[in-house]
Protein backbone atom coordinates (compact mmCIF):
# COMPACT_ATOMS: atom_id res chain seq x y z
CA UNK A 1 0.00 0.00 0.00
CA UNK A 2 1.93 3.28 -1.08
CA UNK A 3 -0.69 5.81 1.05
CA UNK A 4 -3.47 5.14 3.11
CA UNK A 5 -5.79 7.41 5.57
CA UNK A 6 -7.27 6.89 8.80
CA UNK A 7 -10.12 9.37 10.35
CA UNK A 8 -8.10 12.80 8.18
CA UNK A 9 -10.06 15.67 9.35
CA UNK A 10 -9.66 19.69 9.17
CA UNK A 11 -11.24 22.25 10.35
CA UNK A 12 -11.75 26.19 9.56
CA UNK A 13 -13.66 28.79 11.49
CA UNK A 14 -17.32 28.01 10.72
CA UNK A 15 -16.34 25.03 7.98
CA UNK A 16 -15.23 21.89 8.45
CA UNK A 17 -13.20 21.26 5.14
CA UNK A 18 -12.41 17.57 5.28
CA UNK A 19 -14.52 14.88 8.23
CA UNK A 20 -12.87 11.67 9.43
CA UNK A 21 -11.84 10.74 5.59
CA UNK A 22 -10.37 7.21 5.38
CA UNK A 23 -9.05 5.64 1.66
CA UNK A 24 -6.42 4.07 0.56
CA UNK A 25 -4.06 4.10 -2.95
CA UNK A 26 -2.10 1.21 -3.84
CA UNK A 27 1.50 1.78 -5.78
CA UNK A 28 1.02 1.73 -8.94
CA UNK A 29 -2.54 3.03 -8.86
CA UNK A 30 -4.50 5.73 -10.47
CA UNK A 31 -6.69 6.83 -7.85
CA UNK A 32 -9.70 9.98 -8.21
CA UNK A 33 -10.86 12.01 -5.86
CA UNK A 34 -14.60 12.99 -6.95
CA UNK A 35 -16.67 15.70 -5.13
CA UNK A 36 -18.10 19.14 -6.26
CA UNK A 37 -16.20 22.57 -6.07
CA UNK A 38 -15.89 23.35 -2.01
CA UNK A 39 -15.93 19.68 -1.35
CA UNK A 40 -12.57 19.22 0.41
CA UNK A 41 -10.65 17.23 -2.57
CA UNK A 42 -8.07 20.44 -2.50
CA UNK A 43 -8.01 20.21 1.25
CA UNK A 44 -7.05 16.83 1.45
CA UNK A 45 -4.48 16.51 -1.44
CA UNK A 46 -2.69 19.87 0.49
CA UNK A 47 -2.82 17.82 4.31
CA UNK A 48 -1.41 14.54 2.44
CA UNK A 49 1.49 16.71 0.60
CA UNK A 50 2.27 18.84 4.24
CA UNK A 51 0.83 22.21 3.07
CA UNK A 52 -1.85 22.02 5.81
CA UNK A 53 -1.65 20.23 9.37
CA UNK A 54 -4.29 17.75 9.79
CA UNK A 55 -6.17 18.39 13.40
CA UNK A 56 -7.02 14.55 13.68
CA UNK A 57 -6.35 11.21 12.15
CA UNK A 58 -3.37 9.00 10.78
CA UNK A 59 -1.13 8.72 7.69
CA UNK A 60 0.59 5.69 6.27
CA UNK A 61 3.31 5.99 3.72
CA UNK A 62 4.74 2.49 2.16
CA UNK A 63 2.81 1.20 5.26
CA UNK A 64 4.60 3.28 7.83
CA UNK A 65 2.59 5.72 10.21
CA UNK A 66 4.65 9.50 9.16
CA UNK A 67 3.97 12.71 10.33
CA UNK A 68 4.37 14.51 6.92
CA UNK A 69 6.03 18.43 8.39
CA UNK A 70 5.73 20.44 4.83
CA UNK A 71 6.08 20.20 1.42
CA UNK A 72 9.84 19.70 1.17
CA UNK A 73 9.00 16.58 3.77
CA UNK A 74 7.07 15.47 1.17
CA UNK A 75 9.44 15.98 -1.81
CA UNK A 76 12.05 13.76 0.17
CA UNK A 77 9.41 11.09 0.79
CA UNK A 78 8.76 11.08 -2.65
CA UNK A 79 5.89 12.96 -3.48
CA UNK A 80 5.13 15.63 -6.22
CA UNK A 81 2.18 18.28 -6.01
CA UNK A 82 0.36 20.51 -9.47
CA UNK A 83 -1.50 22.69 -7.50
CA UNK A 84 -5.09 23.59 -9.11
CA UNK A 85 -3.49 27.57 -8.40
CA UNK A 86 -0.14 28.02 -10.37
CA UNK A 87 2.78 28.83 -7.57
CA UNK A 88 5.17 30.14 -9.45
CA UNK A 89 7.30 33.41 -9.33
CA UNK A 90 6.82 35.39 -12.64
CA UNK A 91 9.58 37.52 -12.77
CA UNK A 92 12.01 34.07 -12.22
CA UNK A 93 12.57 31.88 -15.32
CA UNK A 94 10.86 28.74 -15.92
CA UNK A 95 14.52 27.19 -14.89
CA UNK A 96 15.12 29.02 -12.13
CA UNK A 97 11.33 27.84 -10.57
CA UNK A 98 12.30 24.54 -11.49
CA UNK A 99 15.52 24.93 -9.67
CA UNK A 100 14.34 26.42 -6.43
CA UNK A 101 11.97 23.52 -6.16
CA UNK A 102 15.00 20.88 -5.94
CA UNK A 103 17.43 20.05 -3.43
CA UNK A 104 20.53 21.71 -3.46
CA UNK A 105 21.77 17.39 -3.66
CA UNK A 106 19.36 17.97 -6.85
CA UNK A 107 20.44 20.85 -8.59
CA UNK A 108 23.98 20.30 -10.15
CA UNK A 109 24.49 23.12 -13.19
CA UNK A 110 21.77 25.11 -14.13
CA UNK A 111 22.75 24.43 -17.57
CA UNK A 112 22.23 20.77 -16.40
CA UNK A 113 19.19 21.56 -15.43
CA UNK A 114 18.13 23.47 -18.49
CA UNK A 115 19.18 20.11 -20.41
CA UNK A 116 17.37 17.85 -18.19
CA UNK A 117 14.03 20.14 -18.45
CA UNK A 118 14.35 20.13 -22.58
CA UNK A 119 14.63 16.40 -22.26
CA UNK A 120 11.61 15.41 -19.76
CA UNK A 121 9.33 18.68 -21.84
CA UNK A 122 9.50 16.54 -25.23
CA UNK A 123 9.09 13.15 -23.84
CA UNK A 124 5.64 13.84 -22.22
CA UNK A 125 4.51 16.54 -24.72
CA UNK A 126 4.93 19.48 -22.74
CA UNK A 127 7.22 21.78 -24.91
CA UNK A 128 8.99 25.32 -23.00
CA UNK A 129 12.06 27.51 -23.54
CA UNK A 130 13.80 26.81 -19.93
CA UNK A 131 14.58 30.68 -20.13
CA UNK A 132 11.40 32.29 -20.64
CA UNK A 133 10.14 34.50 -18.09
CA UNK A 134 7.29 32.85 -16.06
CA UNK A 135 5.24 36.10 -16.45
CA UNK A 136 5.41 36.00 -19.75
CA UNK A 137 4.06 32.70 -20.53
CA UNK A 138 0.22 32.07 -20.84
CA UNK A 139 -1.96 30.00 -17.98
CA UNK A 140 -1.74 26.82 -19.92
CA UNK A 141 2.30 27.32 -20.44
CA UNK A 142 2.65 28.27 -16.48
CA UNK A 143 0.37 24.94 -15.82
CA UNK A 144 3.06 22.91 -18.14
CA UNK A 145 5.63 24.22 -16.13
CA UNK A 146 4.01 22.63 -12.51
CA UNK A 147 3.63 19.65 -14.25
CA UNK A 148 7.49 19.23 -15.38
CA UNK A 149 8.46 20.73 -12.29
CA UNK A 150 7.11 17.19 -10.17
CA UNK A 151 8.38 15.08 -13.26
CA UNK A 152 11.76 15.80 -12.95
CA UNK A 153 11.79 14.00 -10.33
CA UNK A 154 11.58 10.40 -9.11
CA UNK A 155 8.49 10.06 -7.29
CA UNK A 156 6.20 7.66 -6.03
CA UNK A 157 3.01 9.56 -5.88
CA UNK A 158 2.07 12.29 -7.52
CA UNK A 159 -0.78 14.64 -6.61
CA UNK A 160 -2.40 16.54 -9.56
CA UNK A 161 -5.27 19.40 -8.63
CA UNK A 162 -7.14 19.95 -11.84
CA UNK A 163 -4.15 19.47 -14.03
CA UNK A 164 -5.81 19.17 -17.48
CA UNK A 165 -7.79 22.35 -17.11
CA UNK A 166 -6.08 24.45 -19.48
CA UNK A 167 -4.73 21.67 -21.97
CA UNK A 168 -6.35 21.17 -25.19
CA UNK A 169 -7.71 18.15 -25.69
CA UNK A 170 -4.69 16.66 -27.75
CA UNK A 171 -2.40 17.46 -24.63
CA UNK A 172 -4.79 15.98 -22.21
CA UNK A 173 -4.84 12.63 -24.27
CA UNK A 174 -1.13 12.76 -24.18
CA UNK A 175 -0.89 13.45 -20.57
CA UNK A 176 -3.32 10.43 -20.07
CA UNK A 177 -1.17 8.09 -22.07
CA UNK A 178 2.24 9.73 -19.38
CA UNK A 179 0.24 9.19 -16.62
CA UNK A 180 -0.35 5.46 -17.53
CA UNK A 181 2.71 5.09 -18.20
CA UNK A 182 3.83 7.00 -15.07
CA UNK A 183 1.97 4.20 -13.33
CA UNK A 184 2.93 1.14 -14.80
CA UNK A 185 6.97 2.36 -13.39
CA UNK A 186 4.67 1.67 -9.92
CA UNK A 187 4.29 5.64 -9.12
CA UNK A 188 0.66 6.24 -7.50
CA UNK A 189 -1.38 9.02 -8.71
CA UNK A 190 -3.98 11.20 -7.06
CA UNK A 191 -6.15 12.85 -9.59
CA UNK A 192 -8.67 14.94 -9.08
CA UNK A 193 -10.25 16.17 -12.22
CA UNK A 194 -14.01 17.99 -13.35
CA UNK A 195 -13.88 16.13 -16.76
CA UNK A 196 -15.20 13.11 -16.10
CA UNK A 197 -14.12 11.92 -19.03
CA UNK A 198 -11.00 11.67 -18.28
CA UNK A 199 -11.47 10.03 -15.20
CA UNK A 200 -13.50 7.65 -17.03
CA UNK A 201 -10.59 7.03 -19.39
CA UNK A 202 -7.48 7.10 -17.04
CA UNK A 203 -8.58 6.15 -13.10
CA UNK A 204 -8.63 2.78 -11.44
CA UNK A 205 -10.52 3.75 -8.86
CA UNK A 206 -12.60 6.72 -7.61
CA UNK A 207 -13.50 8.29 -3.94
CA UNK A 208 -16.03 10.87 -3.74
CA UNK A 209 -16.34 13.33 -1.18
CA UNK A 210 -19.18 15.39 -0.26
CA UNK A 211 -19.27 18.00 2.11
CA UNK A 212 -16.05 16.93 3.84
CA UNK A 213 -16.94 13.64 4.25
CA UNK A 214 -16.48 10.21 1.84
CA UNK A 215 -20.02 9.51 0.86
CA UNK A 216 -19.18 6.79 -1.70
CA UNK A 217 -16.58 5.13 -4.64
CA UNK A 218 -16.65 3.38 -7.68
CA UNK A 219 -15.15 2.33 -10.31
CA UNK A 220 -14.56 4.75 -13.21
CA UNK A 221 -13.76 2.17 -15.85
CA UNK A 222 -17.28 0.49 -15.25
CA UNK A 223 -19.23 4.10 -14.17
CA UNK A 224 -20.55 6.19 -16.69
CA UNK A 225 -20.02 9.90 -16.47
CA UNK A 226 -23.35 11.06 -15.66
CA UNK A 227 -23.42 8.38 -12.82
CA UNK A 228 -19.98 9.91 -11.16
CA UNK A 229 -21.66 13.44 -11.82
CA UNK A 230 -24.53 12.28 -9.30
CA UNK A 231 -22.43 10.54 -7.27
CA UNK A 232 -20.79 14.01 -6.44
CA UNK A 233 -23.90 16.44 -6.49
CA UNK A 234 -27.33 13.75 -6.31
CA UNK A 235 -29.99 12.74 -8.52
CA UNK A 236 -31.39 16.22 -8.52
CA UNK A 237 -28.91 17.37 -11.25
CA UNK A 238 -30.15 18.39 -14.80
CA UNK A 239 -27.47 18.70 -17.37
CA UNK A 240 -28.20 21.29 -20.35
CA UNK A 241 -26.80 19.15 -23.47
CA UNK A 242 -27.23 21.65 -25.72
CA UNK A 243 -28.28 25.11 -26.36
CA UNK A 244 -30.19 26.74 -29.69
CA UNK A 245 -28.60 30.10 -31.48
CA UNK A 246 -30.30 33.22 -30.19
CA UNK A 247 -31.17 36.14 -32.64
CA UNK A 248 -28.17 37.96 -33.13
CA UNK A 249 -28.95 41.95 -33.85
CA UNK A 250 -26.62 45.15 -34.00
CA UNK A 251 -23.26 45.20 -34.30
CA UNK A 252 -21.64 45.66 -30.57
CA UNK A 253 -17.92 45.41 -30.53
CA UNK A 254 -16.19 45.37 -33.75
CA UNK A 255 -12.27 44.69 -34.63
CA UNK A 256 -10.64 46.51 -37.83
CA UNK A 257 -7.55 45.65 -39.01
CA UNK A 258 -5.94 45.56 -35.44
CA UNK A 259 -1.86 45.22 -35.23
CA UNK A 260 -0.34 44.67 -31.89
CA UNK A 261 3.26 44.28 -31.96
CA UNK A 262 4.75 41.92 -29.03
CA UNK A 263 5.55 43.95 -25.91
CA UNK A 264 8.60 41.47 -25.03
CA UNK A 265 11.05 38.79 -26.76
CA UNK A 266 8.29 35.95 -26.11
CA UNK A 267 4.65 38.03 -26.11
CA UNK A 268 2.32 37.09 -29.35
CA UNK A 269 2.41 39.35 -32.25
CA UNK A 270 -1.68 40.33 -32.69
CA UNK A 271 -1.76 41.14 -36.74
CA UNK A 272 -5.00 41.78 -39.00
CA UNK A 273 -7.30 41.42 -36.68
CA UNK A 274 -10.74 41.60 -38.00
CA UNK A 275 -14.12 40.62 -35.90
CA UNK A 276 -17.73 41.64 -35.61
CA UNK A 277 -19.42 40.45 -32.93
CA UNK A 278 -23.48 41.60 -32.43
CA UNK A 279 -25.79 41.75 -30.01
CA UNK A 280 -27.63 38.70 -28.74
CA UNK A 281 -24.52 36.09 -29.93
CA UNK A 282 -21.86 34.58 -28.51
CA UNK A 283 -18.60 34.03 -30.49
CA UNK A 284 -16.42 31.15 -29.39
CA UNK A 285 -12.21 31.52 -29.96
CA UNK A 286 -10.27 28.44 -29.75
CA UNK A 287 -6.94 28.31 -29.98
CA UNK A 288 -3.69 26.20 -28.47
CA UNK A 289 -2.59 28.13 -25.10
CA UNK A 290 -0.26 31.28 -26.04
CA UNK A 291 -1.03 31.62 -29.63
CA UNK A 292 -2.48 35.36 -28.83
CA UNK A 293 -5.45 34.70 -26.35
CA UNK A 294 -3.77 36.89 -23.60
CA UNK A 295 -2.86 39.67 -25.56
CA UNK A 296 -6.26 39.71 -27.38
CA UNK A 297 -7.91 40.01 -23.88
CA UNK A 298 -5.48 42.74 -22.38
CA UNK A 299 -6.50 44.51 -26.15
CA UNK A 300 -10.31 44.34 -25.08
CA UNK A 301 -9.80 45.22 -21.73
CA UNK A 302 -7.87 48.24 -22.38
CA UNK A 303 -4.46 46.93 -20.74
CA UNK A 304 -2.83 46.90 -24.79
CA UNK A 305 -3.37 49.44 -27.07
CA UNK A 306 -2.92 48.69 -31.20
CA UNK A 307 -0.56 50.76 -33.16
CA UNK A 308 -2.75 50.33 -36.26
CA UNK A 309 -6.62 49.64 -36.58
CA UNK A 310 -9.81 50.34 -34.82
CA UNK A 311 -11.73 48.85 -31.38
CA UNK A 312 -15.11 50.09 -31.60
CA UNK A 313 -18.46 49.61 -29.20
CA UNK A 314 -20.97 50.20 -30.17
CA UNK A 315 -19.93 52.09 -33.19
CA UNK A 316 -17.43 54.59 -31.03
CA UNK A 317 -13.94 54.30 -31.11
CA UNK A 318 -12.13 52.91 -27.67
CA UNK A 319 -8.97 52.45 -28.84
CA UNK A 320 -7.59 55.04 -26.64
CA UNK A 321 -9.50 54.45 -23.62
CA UNK A 322 -8.71 53.40 -20.58
CA UNK A 323 -10.16 49.74 -18.32
CA UNK A 324 -12.31 52.05 -16.38
CA UNK A 325 -13.52 53.71 -19.22
CA UNK A 326 -14.06 51.08 -21.30
CA UNK A 327 -16.07 49.73 -18.55
CA UNK A 328 -18.24 52.75 -17.97
CA UNK A 329 -19.07 51.88 -21.68
CA UNK A 330 -20.49 48.64 -21.14
CA UNK A 331 -17.45 45.91 -21.44
CA UNK A 332 -16.59 43.71 -18.93
CA UNK A 333 -13.79 41.00 -18.34
CA UNK A 334 -13.48 37.66 -16.85
CA UNK A 335 -9.99 37.18 -16.90
CA UNK A 336 -8.44 33.44 -16.36
CA UNK A 337 -6.44 34.16 -14.33
CA UNK A 338 -8.50 34.03 -10.88
CA UNK A 339 -6.42 35.03 -8.30
CA UNK A 340 -4.13 37.95 -8.79
CA UNK A 341 -6.29 39.45 -11.76
CA UNK A 342 -9.90 38.46 -11.29
CA UNK A 343 -9.77 38.68 -7.45
CA UNK A 344 -7.31 39.85 -4.65
CA UNK A 345 -7.01 36.63 -2.39
CA UNK A 346 -6.79 38.81 0.86
CA UNK A 347 -9.45 40.72 0.50
CA UNK A 348 -12.80 39.54 1.19
CA UNK A 349 -15.72 39.27 -1.37
CA UNK A 350 -17.99 42.32 -0.57
CA UNK A 351 -14.17 44.06 -1.51
CA UNK A 352 -13.55 42.26 -4.26
CA UNK A 353 -17.21 42.43 -5.88
CA UNK A 354 -16.32 46.92 -5.39
CA UNK A 355 -13.25 46.30 -7.51
CA UNK A 356 -15.35 46.29 -10.94
CA UNK A 357 -18.94 46.48 -9.19
CA UNK A 358 -18.04 50.30 -8.20
CA UNK A 359 -18.82 50.68 -12.23
CA UNK A 360 -22.28 50.20 -11.88
CA UNK A 361 -23.50 50.52 -7.93
CA UNK A 362 -22.49 50.99 -4.59
CA UNK A 363 -19.64 54.18 -4.98
CA UNK A 364 -20.67 57.75 -5.84
CA UNK A 365 -18.47 60.97 -5.74
CA UNK A 366 -15.70 58.45 -4.45
CA UNK A 367 -17.81 57.62 -1.22
CA UNK A 368 -18.92 54.25 -0.82
CA UNK A 369 -21.60 52.55 0.10
CA UNK A 370 -20.98 49.51 1.71
CA UNK A 371 -24.71 48.01 2.56
CA UNK A 372 -25.14 48.38 -1.16
CA UNK A 373 -21.61 46.67 -1.78
CA UNK A 374 -22.29 43.93 1.02
CA UNK A 375 -25.97 43.46 -0.81
CA UNK A 376 -24.79 43.06 -4.33
CA UNK A 377 -21.76 40.35 -2.64
CA UNK A 378 -24.79 38.70 -0.96
CA UNK A 379 -26.75 38.23 -3.84
CA UNK A 380 -24.53 36.90 -6.00
CA UNK A 381 -23.49 34.25 -3.45
CA UNK A 382 -26.88 33.44 -3.08
CA UNK A 383 -27.63 33.37 -6.71
CA UNK A 384 -24.24 31.65 -8.09
CA UNK A 385 -24.42 28.99 -5.39
CA UNK A 386 -21.46 30.40 -3.98
CA UNK A 387 -19.91 27.76 -1.56
CA UNK A 388 -18.88 30.13 1.45
CA UNK A 389 -19.35 31.06 5.08
CA UNK A 390 -20.32 34.53 3.86
CA UNK A 391 -19.47 37.92 2.33
CA UNK A 392 -16.45 38.39 4.91
CA UNK A 393 -14.77 35.78 3.80
CA UNK A 394 -11.14 36.21 1.95
CA UNK A 395 -11.35 35.21 -1.71
CA UNK A 396 -7.85 33.47 -1.45
CA UNK A 397 -9.76 30.98 1.13
CA UNK A 398 -12.66 30.03 -1.35
CA UNK A 399 -12.33 26.92 -3.74
CA UNK A 400 -11.44 27.51 -7.34
CA UNK A 401 -14.88 26.61 -8.71
CA UNK A 402 -16.90 28.76 -6.34
CA UNK A 403 -14.08 31.87 -6.64
CA UNK A 404 -15.03 31.55 -10.26
CA UNK A 405 -18.47 31.28 -9.85
CA UNK A 406 -18.13 34.74 -7.52
CA UNK A 407 -16.08 36.71 -10.29
CA UNK A 408 -18.62 35.30 -13.52
CA UNK A 409 -21.73 37.09 -10.94
CA UNK A 410 -20.02 40.09 -10.26
CA UNK A 411 -19.36 40.93 -13.97
CA UNK A 412 -22.75 39.20 -15.03
CA UNK A 413 -24.63 42.02 -12.57
CA UNK A 414 -23.64 44.62 -13.74
CA UNK A 415 -25.35 43.96 -16.98
CA UNK A 416 -22.29 44.78 -19.50
CA UNK A 417 -23.16 45.18 -23.37
CA UNK A 418 -19.79 43.00 -24.08
CA UNK A 419 -18.62 40.20 -21.87
CA UNK A 420 -15.24 38.74 -22.84
CA UNK A 421 -15.24 35.55 -21.10
CA UNK A 422 -11.48 33.37 -20.67
CA UNK A 423 -11.89 30.02 -19.82
CA UNK A 424 -15.32 30.48 -17.68
CA UNK A 425 -14.91 27.02 -16.47
CA UNK A 426 -11.25 26.07 -15.50
CA UNK A 427 -11.58 23.79 -12.58
CA UNK A 428 -15.27 24.14 -11.89
CA UNK A 429 -17.20 21.12 -11.07
CA UNK A 430 -19.92 19.74 -13.72
CA UNK A 431 -22.76 21.41 -11.76
CA UNK A 432 -21.29 24.93 -11.18
CA UNK A 433 -20.40 24.64 -14.89
CA UNK A 434 -23.75 23.69 -16.00
CA UNK A 435 -24.79 27.22 -13.58
CA UNK A 436 -22.21 28.77 -15.63
CA UNK A 437 -23.32 28.39 -19.05
CA UNK A 438 -27.46 29.20 -18.40
CA UNK A 439 -26.08 32.95 -17.04
CA UNK A 440 -24.61 32.99 -19.91
CA UNK A 441 -26.74 32.13 -22.48
CA UNK A 442 -29.51 34.14 -20.34
CA UNK A 443 -27.04 36.95 -20.44
CA UNK A 444 -27.04 36.68 -24.24
CA UNK A 445 -30.57 36.36 -24.84
CA UNK A 446 -31.27 39.72 -22.76
CA UNK A 447 -29.10 41.10 -25.63
CA UNK A 448 -25.38 41.19 -24.79
CA UNK A 449 -22.56 40.47 -27.13
CA UNK A 450 -20.30 37.56 -25.78
CA UNK A 451 -16.65 36.65 -26.47
CA UNK A 452 -15.85 33.22 -25.16
CA UNK A 453 -12.11 32.06 -25.56
CA UNK A 454 -11.66 28.62 -24.20
CA UNK A 455 -9.30 25.66 -24.92
CA UNK A 456 -12.45 23.38 -23.85
CA UNK A 457 -14.14 22.47 -27.42
CA UNK A 458 -17.07 20.85 -25.58
CA UNK A 459 -18.16 23.99 -24.41
CA UNK A 460 -17.34 25.58 -27.65
CA UNK A 461 -19.47 24.01 -29.13
CA UNK A 462 -22.10 23.97 -26.66
CA UNK A 463 -22.55 27.72 -26.36
CA UNK A 464 -21.31 29.58 -29.87
CA UNK A 465 -23.29 30.61 -32.01
CA UNK A 466 -20.38 30.90 -34.16
CA UNK A 467 -16.75 29.52 -33.83
CA UNK A 468 -13.46 30.64 -35.03
CA UNK A 469 -9.61 30.22 -33.37
CA UNK A 470 -6.39 31.89 -33.28
CA UNK A 471 -3.56 30.82 -34.36
CA UNK A 472 0.29 32.79 -33.58
CA UNK A 473 -1.52 35.45 -33.52
CA UNK A 474 -4.08 35.26 -36.04
CA UNK A 475 -7.42 34.82 -36.64
CA UNK A 476 -9.20 32.48 -38.40
CA UNK A 477 -12.40 32.97 -40.57
CA UNK A 478 -15.53 33.00 -38.05
CA UNK A 479 -18.67 30.93 -39.09
CA UNK A 480 -22.02 29.51 -37.42
CA UNK A 481 -21.05 26.54 -35.18
CA UNK A 482 -23.24 24.11 -37.38
CA UNK A 483 -21.08 24.79 -40.57
CA UNK A 484 -17.98 24.14 -38.41
CA UNK A 485 -17.12 20.47 -37.99
CA UNK A 486 -14.18 19.43 -35.33
CA UNK A 487 -11.73 18.80 -38.00
CA UNK A 488 -12.36 22.01 -39.34
CA UNK A 489 -11.86 23.98 -36.36
CA UNK A 490 -8.98 22.00 -35.69
CA UNK A 491 -6.92 22.90 -38.80
CA UNK A 492 -7.66 26.43 -37.92
CA UNK A 493 -6.40 26.07 -34.59
CA UNK A 494 -3.00 24.96 -36.95
CA UNK A 495 -2.93 28.15 -39.12
CA UNK A 496 -5.06 26.42 -41.81
CA UNK A 497 -7.35 29.21 -42.27
CA UNK A 498 -7.21 29.00 -46.68
CA UNK A 499 -5.23 28.07 -49.40
CA UNK A 500 -2.32 30.22 -48.61
CA UNK A 501 -1.77 29.19 -44.90
CA UNK A 502 -2.23 25.79 -45.97
CA UNK A 503 1.47 24.91 -44.98
CA UNK A 504 1.78 27.01 -41.56
CA UNK A 505 1.92 25.70 -38.50
CA UNK A 506 0.93 26.69 -34.80
CA UNK A 507 3.38 27.17 -32.41
CA UNK A 508 2.34 25.76 -29.20
CA UNK A 509 5.00 28.11 -26.99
Amino acid sequence: MRLELLGLSKRYPGCVANDAVSLKVEAGEIHAILGENGAGKSTLMKMIYGVVKPDEGQMLWNNKEVEIKGPAHARQLGMGMVFQHFSLFETLTVAENIALYLDPSELGSMAALRQHIEQVANEYGLAINPDRKVGSLSVGEQQRVEIIRCLIQDIQLLILDEPTAVLTPAEAEHLIKVLKQLAAKGCSILFISHKLHEVNALCDRATVLRAGKVTGSCVPRDTSPAEMARLMLGDGLTLTKAFEPGPSGDVLLQLKDIEVPPTDHFAIHLRQLNLSLRRGEIIGLAGVAGNGQDELVDLLNGELSATKGQVLLAGEPIQRLGVQQRRHKGMAVVPADRIGRGAVATMSLSENNLLTGCITHGAKAGLIDWKVVSARAERIISHYKVKTSGKTEMAGSLSGGNLQKFILGREIEQAPQVLVCFHPTWGVDVGAANLIHQQLIKLRDQGAAILLLSEDLDELYLLSDRLGALCAGQLSPVAPKSEVSLERLGQWMAGQFDAQHDKETCHAD
